[in-house]
C-alpha cells in the first residue's frame, strides 16, 4: 500500500465549553438550576446573589480605589468581549450531558463517603421499617421477636403474608434443631405472633388472604358500627360473589334489600384491601413552576416565575480589583473568572428567553384548554413548536422536560400539553388528551347499575364525530386506571 498525504475539506460542528454549559442549563429543572447557581456562585468570586449585593459596600466606601470610576468604564462589565451577542443553545444532538439533569456540580453537601447528608436524613420510611418501629416498642421474648421479624420480612408490597408457617419456622429456628426440642417454634406460637402483628398499623397488615385482611379491619371497628355484622358475614362467606359482582345472588343469600346491601357495600368499600400501600417508600417530588400563566382581560399572559431561581450578578468589588492587582497571576485569575461569570449570566439569560418563547407558543396553541378545560385540548407535537419558534425538536424536548407551568387550572409539566391526535368525521383532528377527558366525563355520568362498556364508549365518541376504535378506548381507560365496566358495576 502506497503512503501519501491527502487534503480533504469538510465542515464539522464543535461544541464550545460555553455552548455545552448553555445546553446543560437549559435541560435542568428549577430545583437543579437553583443548586447549580448556588454552586457556581460559591466557586466564582466574581458572581454574587442580589441579596448579597451590599456585602462589600462598607469596605468599598471606606477605601475607594484610585480612579475607580475610570477603571470601571474601561472594564465595561456589560461587554461580552469576543463572545457572540446571541448564545444559541439549539442543537440536534441528544444526550450531550447524560444524567446531568438529575445531578448537580460537585461540592453540594456530600460527606467523606460521597453520600448526600440531605438524602440520608430525608430518606422516607419503608413499609417494613414502619412495622419494625412498632415492633421495637412491643415487649416480646427473643424467640417471639425473631418470629415477628421473619414475618415482617416475608410480607409483600401489599402487606400480605404469602409464606407458609413452615417457611417462617425455617427462617427462625436454629440449624439441625429437632421437632421435640423446646426451642422448636410450634404453629400456635407463630400464629400468636402473627395475630399480634395483624393489629399493628396499618390495619389489616400481615393478612394471608383478602378475606382475612377485610375481617381484621372490620373486627377492629366498634361493635356498634352499623352493618358491621353483615359486612363480616359477606367477606367471610360470600367474598366470591362480591368479586364477581353477582349482586342478585348476594342479595338473596344474605336476605337483604337493595338499600341494605348498599349500606353493607359502602362499609366494605371504606376498607383497604392493600394496607401495605398506605406506607409509601418513594421520595417526595417537589415542583417549582418555571413559568406563570395568568389572564389579563381577554388575553393570557405568560411570565417567568421570579421565585424559580435566585438572581445573580457580577460582584463590582472584585471586578474593580482587576485593574489594581499587583501580581500578574492574580489579575489573570480574576479576568478568567470574570469571563466565566459573563458566560454563565448569558447562558442563564438564553435559558430564560428560550423557555419563555416556548411556553408562550404553547399557551397560544392551547388557549382552548385554558378557556374550557381538557376537552378543548388540541393535538400538538414537538415539531410544531420547533417550527414556530425556529428551533430544533431536541431543543424543545429539553425545554419542556422537567419544566412546569403554573396556571389557574393547576400546575402542569410543559410536556402535558403535547399529545397525539385522532381523526374526526369532519376531517379534523382531536387530541388524545381531549378524548381521555371525554371518556372520564362519560364514565362519571354513567348509570352505576349499567356501566358503559368500551364498545358503548366508542359508539358515543363516534356520535360526537370522533373516530376511535374500541381497543383505543380500552387503552385510554386503562391508562387513566378506570376499571372495566364489569368492575364498575354498583348497586347505587
Amino acid at each position: 500500500m502506497k503512503q501519501g498525504l491527502h487534503l480533504q475539506l469538510g465542515q464539522q460542528l464543535k461544541m464550545t465549553p460555553q455552548l455545552q454549559q448553555a445546553i446543560r442549563l437549559l435541560q435542568l429543572s428549577a430545583l437543579d438550576l437553583r443548586q447549580e447557581i448556588q454552586d457556581t456562585v460559591e466557586s466564582n468570586p466574581l458572581l454574587e446573589l442580589e441579596d448579597e449585593g451590599d456585602s462589600f459596600s462598607s469596605d468599598a466606601e471606606a477605601e475607594p480605589p484610585a480612579s475607580a470610576d475610570k477603571d470601571h468604564e474601561e472594564l465595561d462589565l456589560d461587554a461580552t468581549d469576543h463572545f457572540d451577542d446571541d448564545l444559541r443553545v439549539d442543537t440536534d444532538w441528544d444526550d450531550i450531558y447524560p444524567g446531568s439533569s438529575t445531578g448537580s456540580s460537585a461540592g453540594s453537601g456530600t460527606d467523606e463517603d460521597g453520600d448526600s447528608w440531605e438524602a440520608r436524613s430525608s430518606t422516607p420510611e419503608s413499609f417494613q421499617q414502619h412495622l419494625l418501629w412498632q415492633l421495637n416498642l412491643t415487649h416480646l421474648s427473643d424467640a417471639d421477636n425473631a418470629i415477628a421479624e421473619a414475618i415482617i420480612d416475608a410480607l409483600d408490597e401489599r402487606g400480605y403474608l404469602t409464606d407458609s408457617l413452615d417457611d417462617i419456622r425455617a427462617a427462625v429456628q436454629p440449624l439441625n434443631l429437632r421437632p421435640d426440642d423446646p426451642l422448636f417454634p410450634e404453629d400456635d406460637e407463630i400464629i400468636a405472633v402473627l395475630h399480634l402483628l395483624q393489629h399493628f398499623d396499618p390495619p389489616g397488615v400481615a393478612a394471608r388472604s383478602l378475606t382475612e385482611c377485610l375481617s381484621i379491619q372490620l373486627n377492629m371497628l366498634d361493635e356498634e358500627t352499623p352493618w358491621r355484622r353483615q359486612a363480616l358475614q359477606l367477606v367471610n362467606q360470600h367474598i366470591n360473589l362480591l368479586e364477581s359482582r353477582d349482586f342478585d345472588t348476594l342479595r338473596r343469600r344474605m336476605n337483604l334489600a337493595d338499600e341494605q346491601l348498599s349500606e353493607v357495600m359502602r362499609l366494605i368499600r371504606g376498607l383497604n384491601p392493600a394496607p401495605g400501600e398506605l406506607v409509601s417508600d418513594s421520595n417526595p417530588e417537589y415542583v417549582v413552576p418555571d413559568v406563570v400563566v395568568s389572564r389579563r382581560g381577554k388575553r393570557w399572559l405568560v411570565e417567568l416565575n421570579p421565585e424559580s431561581m435566585p438572581k445573580v450578578r457580577i460582584n463590582d468589588h472584585y471586578a474593580g480589583m482587576i485593574r489594581h492587582t499587583r501580581r500578574e497571576e492574580d489579575g489573570s485569575y480574576l479576568k478568567a473568572q470574570l469571563q466565566e461569570a459573563k458566560w454563565f449570566l448569558k447562558s442563564l439569560q438564553s435559558r430564560n428567553e428560550t423557555l419563555l418563547k416556548v411556553a408562550t407558543r404553547i399557551v397560544e396553541v392551547q388557549q382552548g384548554f385554558f378557556e374550557y378545560g381538557e376537552e378543548a385540548m388540541k393535538p400538538l407535537v414537538l415539531a410544531e413548536i420547533a417550527d414556530a419558534v425556529g428551533m430544533h425538536e431536541s431543543t424543545i424536548s429539553r425545554v419542556t422536560n422537567q419544566k412546569y407551568m403554573h396556571t389557574p387550572k393547576g400546575v402542569f409539566e410543559l410536556k402535558y400539553f403535547f399529545s397525539s391526535h385522532v381523526g374526526t368525521d369532519g376531517g379534523g383532528e382531536c387530541s388524545s388528551t381531549a378524548i381521555r377527558a371525554i371518556i372520564k366525563k362519560l364514565v362519571a355520568a354513567e348509570d352505576a347499575r349499567k356501566p358503559l362498556s368500551d364498545n358503548k364508549l366508542a359508539d358515543l365518541l363516534n356520535e360526537q364525530g370522533i373516530q376511535v376504535a374500541r381497543r383505543t378506548v380500552a387503552k385510554y381507560r386503562e391508562a387513566m386506571r378506570i376499571p372495566a365496566s364489569s368492575d364498575r358495576k354498583r348497586l347505587v
